[in-house]
């Protein structure tokens, strides 16, 4: 697989990654899906504390047990929770980053996490102080790399401004083409972007009409529920003995020079077939990238400018 250098640093991500969220809580099966996406290739996997409330990192973190050097892992802090209680808050202190950090470490069973990523914020957050936590962990040796996984513009912005960030999340589809605007910015000032949600919720996956009937009744974004089931038929076209539609999913958004990932999420070994399909795609050519743009909306984000 093809890997992609990520902003300034030394480190190289796979094109595509595997977001653990969906694992669930078998530990067994998760390896199973782990193993079998780190034998195709892929070399990051994308966790963090919040999700499952630390379980995930465990899970991951024993999947992991002699691989460790061969793979990069990423995980999220700023939300504040206590283990086997339900909630949460946002924290993104310095006091809260340096400590909830060797909790990732332990579940993780790892010395030093290679990207370390803020899970959030607002323009409000106090900034300074996150970004002094990032920079100590990383003299300490605790962190490689960091960044921030948000999709608010006056973050993003503030961080860029600021810090050494390498690399800004962000949930990037062709039904979600917010981050467009920013990724000339982002790519000026060395800055890579890891892309969440390539699928759309699944809605441009080989099972695009069943996931819209599920997911997209109320709408998507500035989609209506009928402009969804039209789009999708038309994305339909697309598919064909050189290329599925979750390949041509992550064509699109990999298109972008500046985007180092597509990470997405699977529960299944199936789903992760799905997605590994786009290894053996026919290159994505210019025509079909700007039909897509065409078929597409070009959003853009209103609030937190």
């Amino acid at each position: 697989m093809n890997k992609r250098q990520i902003g300034h640093t030394d480190l190289y991500i796979s094109e595509l990654s595997l977001g653990c969220m969906s694992l669930g809580k078998d530990p067994n099966k998760a390896k199973e899906i782990i193993d079998r996406a780190l034998n195709a290739g892929i070399n990051y996997l994308d966790t963090a504390d919040l999700y499952d409330f630390g379980e995930n990192e465990r899970i991951v973190g024993e999947a992991i047990k002699g691989r460790r050097e061969d793979i990069l892992i990423g995980t999220k802090a700023g939300n504040k929770f206590t283990p086997g209680q339900e909630g949460w808050t946002w924290d993104p202190s310095k006091s809260h980053i340096k400590s909830t950090v060797k909790d990732s470490l332990q579940r993780l069973g790892i010395d030093y996490i290679d990207l370390y990523q803020l899970h959030g914020g607002t323009i409000d957050d106090p900034i300074d102080e996150t970004i002094e936590a990032f920079e100590e962990l990383k003299s300490e040796g605790l962190i490689r790399e960091y960044g921030i996984s948000s999709i608010r513009p006056n973050v993003i912005r503030e961080f860029v401004k600021k810090s050494n960030i390498a690399t800004v999340m962000m949930q990037y589809s062709a039904f979600d083409r917010r981050p467009e605007e920013l990724l000339g910015f982002l790519e000026e000032n060395n800055i890579s972007v890891l892309a969440r949600g390539p699928l759309a919720k699944g809605m441009l996956s080989s099972k695009g009409q069943e996931k819209v009937n599920q997911k997209g009744k109320d709408g998507f974004l500035d989609y209506s529920y009928e402009e969804l089931l039209a789009t999708i038929d038309k994305w339909k076209d697309y598919e064909s003995d050189e290329r599925t539609l979750e390949a041509l999913a992550l064509q699109y958004i990999l298109h972008h020079t500046t985007v180092a990932t597509a990470v997405f999420g699977a529960s299944s070994l199936d789903q992760l077939e799905e997605n590994l399909s786009y290894l053996e795609a026919a290159p994505l050519t210019e025509q079909i990238f700007g039909e897509i743009q065409t078929l597409t909306k070009s959003l853009t984000y209103q609030k937190h400018r």
